[in-house]
């Protein structure tokens, strides 16, 4: 699965939200877009602009907009700091607060450096806490009050003048707040985007961990009853050697037709291993056994030589769902198998009973071994058991297993079966 795609244009963003977006930029400061290039440019121009325009008209005979300064000088000082505000512009994307704090008392007095300060204060509202920005505007309107006294404008009487001071840093505020939230937002599903495809592939992920964890779940309970039936069969080649010659074919053919079925059940799951991460998910798995395969079970069991008593008093056993089959099949396998690993040459008795409402009951025992048989036990992982235990408690039943009350080994498990 890929990760979040990057903008198509990211030069059409801020250098805050295209920072976010390229990964190998998000833990560095944002570095300034074409966007922001193309707009610091035209707010050093404005500001520029403005500059030439306020000191033209503070030195005209009949100023428009503010009143003069008492002398020449003082305007050409004014224009001064107009240009090094417009200059601090291309410096208001790294420090804001910092211009923002240096600058303030400029708007005491000057007039040329009107517009720059404007840009820099709207910069600061976007960029810095709601806190910060309102304490900004707060200040500012403080020095308005004292800049529509010293700087009257000619056409306006002094109250006029303060509540545009007031209206124009309200409406400034108002506007870099709506940006910074808009911004805030876009940052926002962007981060819930990516958590939620971060939280895909670990569903993804574990989905996988566990069909992988279920498949080797099966291929022990195949592969272990395989090869626990070829090592009966070629042991009881080994201790009888001089058994007659058909005795002998049949154990050989056994010995063939069980390699042969691990060999395909081997096939069958590393297919699907290569085949986890194809695109083509829709093959279909092979048939599963039921509760209608255990008569072959067994036979194949007794077959192999093993003394196998069962009762089956399973009512409607035509109707046992599949996976409950499924399950019950897989506990007499493992039970089978593990009787031929541990027990070689015990009795084994397996009870089978239940109906639909009162559950589905599987029992398997054999007495307790005496000795160590003379060819040793089957090397096993120890992991049959604990994965019956898991899917028992996975289809909601119980599962007990011991040495009961005689002494004998007793695999128990009861099955739900709806009514």
């Amino acid at each position: 699965m890929t990760s979040l795609a990057v903008p198509e244009h990211p030069w059409l963003l801020p250098g805050a939200l295209a920072g976010a977006a390229s990964p190998d930029q998000a833990a560095r400061r944002p570095r300034r877009t074409g966007r922001d290039w193309a707009v610091d440019t035209l707010a050093f121009l404005i500001s520029l602009l403005w500059v030439l325009f306020a000191t033209a008209d503070a030195l005209s005979p009949h100023p428009a907009i503010t009143t003069p300064l008492p002398q020449d000088w003082m305007t050409g000082v004014d224009a001064l700091i107009g240009l090094v505000c417009c200059g601090l512009l291309w410096l208001r994307r790294r420090w804001p607060l910092g211009l923002m704090v240096a600058t303030t008392p400029l708007t005491l007095f000057s007039m040329a450096s009107a517009i720059p300060l404007v840009i820099l204060y709207f910069t600061v509202v976007v960029h810095r806490r709601t806190a910060v920005a309102v304490a900004v505007t707060g200040v500012g309107l403080l020095t308005n009050v004292v800049f529509s006294w010293l700087r009257p404008d000619p056409g306006m009487s002094y109250w006029v003048t303060l509540s545009w001071g007031v209206v124009i840093s309200l409406a400034v505020l108002a506007w870099g707040m709506f940006v910074r939230a808009r911004r805030q937002l876009i940052v926002s599903l962007r981060e819930r985007a990516e958590r939620a495809e971060a939280e895909q592939q670990l569903r993804v992920s574990q989905a996988r961990h566990l069909e992988r964890t279920r498949i080797a779940r099966e291929m022990h309970d195949v592969l272990a009853h395989r090869i626990s039936l070829l090592s009966l069969h070629a042991g009881a080649l080994e201790f009888r050697p001089d058994a007659p010659a058909d005795e002998v074919a049949r154990a050989a053919g056994v010995i063939r037709g069980s390699a042969h079925a691990a060999l395909q059940d081997l096939r069958e799951v590393i297919g699907v291993l290569r085949a986890e991460d194809s695109t083509d998910g829709d093959a279909p798995e092979p048939p599963q056994p039921t509760l209608a395969d255990l008569p072959a079970l067994i036979a194949e069991s007794r077959s192999a030589g093993m003394r196998l008593d069962v009762s089956d008093t399973v009512d409607r056993s035509g109707e046992v769902p599949a996976a409950l089959g499924r399950a019950a099949y897989r506990i007499v396998q493992e039970g089978l198998t593990n009787a031929r690993k541990h027990a070689a040459g015990a009795a084994v008795r397996l009870d089978v009973a239940g109906g639909p409402g009162e559950g589905l009951t599987v029992a398997i025992g054999n007495r307790w071994p005496v000795g160590t048989p003379a060819g040793g036990t089957l090397p096993g992982a120890g992991t049959g058991l604990v994965g019956i235990s898991e899917r028992v408690t996975l289809a909601g039943g119980r599962l007990a297993y011991g040495r009961d009350d005689a002494g004998d080994f007793r695999l128990a498990a009861w099955l739900p079966w709806p009514a």
